[in-house]
């Protein structure tokens, strides 16, 4: 029934298949940009280096790559860092930018494996932790090698934070595919 409404709205309105697309890449760009100020809004973490998040807003980049593709959701991650820079400052940018594609790229290469073993779960367990150790990198370059004694804490709260997005991911995808 859904899908003739859309056919419908689209006929009625000569909505083409490129405009939906665009239109639906602006919704999930908008969600994750939501998701990632109210991240901001949570207190820090104890025990993290500064400005370590949930990452809410990798379920978006998660959902776009496997459901429009890499390019749209490396779009959004890319977008995401320079909302970062505008709340946060450059080096959030930079850390976010790094974090972002890497994650989304690691991500898409995980879905596109034929039966796939990892589910969601998996894939954003990947994700956090390719996002930690690319943000590591970053951080390196911008500060001191001593930062390397993050990658304990890193590893477990990638892990953790891996998993409650994996699972969120799980029970939101039939409302994300309802708007796609």
């Amino acid at each position: 029934m859904k899908k003739q409404q859309k056919k419908v709205l689209s006929t009625n309105l000569n909505i083409s298949p490129q405009t939906q697309n665009i239109a639906l890449l602006g919704i999930l760009t908008a969600l994750a940009l939501v998701l990632s100020a109210v991240e901001l809004l949570l207190p820090p973490i104890p025990m993290l280096p500064p400005g370590a998040k949930l990452g809410l807003s990798n379920i978006i980049t998660m959902y776009t790559a496997g459901a429009i593709g890499l390019g749209p959701a490396l779009c959004i991650a890319v977008v995401k860092g320079l909302f970062s820079g505008l709340m946060r400052g450059f080096t959030a940018m930079l850390m976010s930018m790094a974090g972002g594609v890497a994650s989304t790229f690691v991500m898409w290469l995980l879905m596109k494996i034929k039966k796939n073993p990892f589910g969601f779960i998996g894939i954003a367990v990947g994700g956090a932790l390719t996002h930690n150790a690319a943000q590591l990198l970053v951080a390196v370059f911008l500060t001191t090698p001593a930062v390397i004694y993050y990658i304990p804490w890193l590893i477990v709260f990638g892990v953790m934070t891996g998993i409650l997005t994996g699972l969120v991911l799980k029970m939101v995808i039939p409302l994300l595919n309802q708007i796609s």
